[in-house]
């Protein structure tokens, strides 16, 4: 398990986090400082010497307290240099996932992933956890478990392999259920047609529902005991895994591998559920 440090509550609460899954995993923890990792540092730091002194001193006392918490976790701390981006989703590429921090827009209902953050989701090919620091009544506050359920949207149009063996082994792991959801929307055509047979929206959903089940049937056979819910429903669907985000213990949502340079990176949904959700959102890359 590696996790990127800078400073922040923010990345101090993605270590409580990432401590208590490397624990379930029987995994050691990496807690990695990028140089230039900071876009706003909590404290002036100018002479590269300071910065080397404030980034060990980062490293040190977070290793020091996830020891204390968890002492029979193996805990390693480094410094990396280069585009923090890069240097993140490098130094991830043989752990099981890297987990970072993201903070809370004030008091607006929705959390920024800054420019490091979502530039490293881009560039990892492991799955990528962001965790936030909560300080409100109604979410676990600094990086602790939920004991909600773990939530993952998928689109039966796509890949989803990645999606549901990582959700589903997380869900197993963790002993608690998994909700799936796909959203689905009638064709404009038909959503503009106020004569439209009732029967024709039933039979769609049907069959959506139908493709669903099937899609998920052999992960069900392999977690014979698990409790999986599925669920196929009109409406935008980063609106649909957020409403099911509000009691999760994690999100999980995909992001396609794209090798050009051109193009989308991170798809409309999991944009909106990396920036919106409360819960931690696992971001899992596929072709």
């Amino acid at each position: 398990m590696t996790v990127g440090l800078d400073g922040s509550p923010e990345s101090a609460a993605a270590a409580r986090w990432a401590a208590d899954e490397a624990e379930l995993r029987g995994a050691s923890l990496d807690l990695v400082h990028a140089e230039e990792w900071l876009e706003n540092p909590p404290l002036p730091v100018t002479t590269a010497e300071e910065r080397r002194q404030w980034a060990e001193a980062v490293l040190r006392d977070t290793a020091d307290e996830t020891r204390r918490v968890h002492p029979s976790l193996k805990v390693d701390t480094r410094r990396v240099g280069g585009l923090p981006s890069l240097a993140l989703a490098h130094a991830a590429e043989d752990s099981d996932m890297l987990v970072l921090g993201s903070r809370a827009l004030g008091s607006v209902r929705g959390f920024l992933v800054g420019s490091t953050g979502a530039g490293t989701v881009v560039e990892a090919v492991r799955p990528v956890v962001l965790v936030r620091s909560l300080d409100r009544g109604d979410n676990p506050p600094d990086g602790a478990r939920d004991r909600g359920p773990i939530v993952v949207g998928v689109d039966i149009h796509q890949r989803n392999e990645e999606l549901l063996a990582f959700a589903f082994e997380e869900a197993s792991r963790l002993r608690c259920p998994l909700v799936i959801i796909h959203g689905w929307s009638l064709p404009p055509v038909l959503s503009y047609a106020p004569d439209l047979d009732p029967g024709v929206q039933q039979e769609m959903a049907h069959g959506i529902t139908t493709a669903l089940d099937e899609m998920i049937s052999p992960w069900h056979a392999k977690y014979p005991s698990l409790q999986v819910e599925s669920r196929a429903t009109i409406g935008q669907p980063a609106i649909q895994i957020l409403d099911a985000a509000s009691t999760a213990a994690l999100v999980v949502v995909g992001r396609r591998i794209r090798h050009s340079a051109f193009g989308t990176h991170i798809g409309p949904i999991t944009h909106a559920v990396m920036h919106h959700a409360a819960a931690p959102v696992a971001v899992i890359a596929h072709e």
